[in-house]
């Protein structure tokens, strides 16, 4: 039995542990973080979105801003936290002539959580995912229920309606379906900030994460993008059973508020939850309210299981 971490804060070291798995021929990175052992921890699997790998988005250490590695922030309160480069990403295999869309990124976090049961004895996960990382997590759920116990989607869409940033990234369409990757670059990584509400995060921090970044990529998959200009709803709600809170930031481009409202009605259990984060656009983590969103996340993560009472 795994009991549910504390509020309590450790300032012991936090160790990193580099795995990696396979996907057929794929190889797959997979990054630990914990305090101490990780056994008997609550986990959370965090799933990255269409144009980072893992470690720049959960893992990011900024100068002068404590805790801009939200692993390191729950790994201090007592879980064990487990990212994936999706194939395509980072330091997984990027050989295979494919999009690799939402599927294939399933795909991904099933191959992920196979070889944390056998490393690890995880049964199941509490799941985080952003953006085309929550559309992933969302599928993961959904193909997957037993393995995810508690569910949190942030900057998630669903059908896409009334997402200015999906009208304009559909004028491009033909552009994604024409090549299986796109180039990114400092500028690419600067506008992700600038395009629903500047101002919302530090430059010393988006200057750290574009670093980070440009690091591991100078392309990205095109897969997700097309899904989600092309191919919504992904998702079905209704076979979303675990308890899901919906996360969106109050500039959000991507998420939109009416889109997720009829999503968030359709999630079958009562076990759910739907939090506006104030002054946050996409990128949660690397907003000057990230400190919000953690809160938020951790309460969720140690919420204590309802009682219902018989019928």
């Amino acid at each position: 039995m795994i009991s549910v971490a504390s509020a309590s804060v450790t300032d012991a070291p936090v160790q990193g542990v580099e795995h990696w798995t396979a996907k057929g021929d794929v190889r797959l990175f997979l990054w630990e973080k914990f305090v101490g052992s990780p056994e008997g921890k609550p986990v959370v699997l965090f799933v990255h979105g269409s144009s980072m790998a893992s470690q720049p988005t959960f893992d990011l250490h900024v100068p002068g801003r404590p805790d801009s590695s939200v692993m390191d922030w729950f790994a201090r309160r007592g879980f064990a936290c487990w990212c994936v480069d999706m194939e395509g990403y980072g330091r997984s295999d990027k050989s295979r002539d494919i999009f690799c869309d939402i599927s294939n990124g399933v795909d991904d976090l099933a191959a992920a959580t196979d070889y944390m049961r056998k490393a690890r004895g995880i049964e199941s996960v509490m799941a985080y995912g952003i953006s085309s990382g929550a559309l992933r997590a969302a599928l993961f759920a959904q193909r997957h229920p037993g393995r995810v116990s508690r569910l949190a989607l942030d900057a998630f869409v669903w059908t896409g309606e009334g997402a200015p940033t999906l009208l304009q990234r559909r004028k491009k369409l033909p552009e994604f379906i024409a090549k299986k990757r796109r180039p990114i670059d400092r500028a690419f990584v600067y506008s992700i900030f600038e395009r629903d509400h500047p101002e919302c995060a530090e430059r010393s921090v988006v200057d750290a994460f574009a670093d980070a970044i440009l690091a591991l990529d100078d392309s990205m998959p095109n897969g997700t993008y097309i899904d989600m200009c092309s191919k919504l709803p992904l998702v079905d709600p209704a076979q979303i059973t675990m308890p899901t809170i919906v996360l969106r930031g109050q500039y959000d481009g991507i998420a939109a508020f009416d889109d997720l409202i009829e999503f968030f009605k359709r999630l079958p259990s009562p076990d759910k939850q739907f939090s506006v984060m104030a002054g946050i656009s996409h990128a949660s983590f690397q907003q000057k309210n990230y400190l919000t969103v953690y809160h938020i996340l951790h309460a969720w993560f140690t919420q204590p299981a309802p009682v219902y009472a018989g019928h």
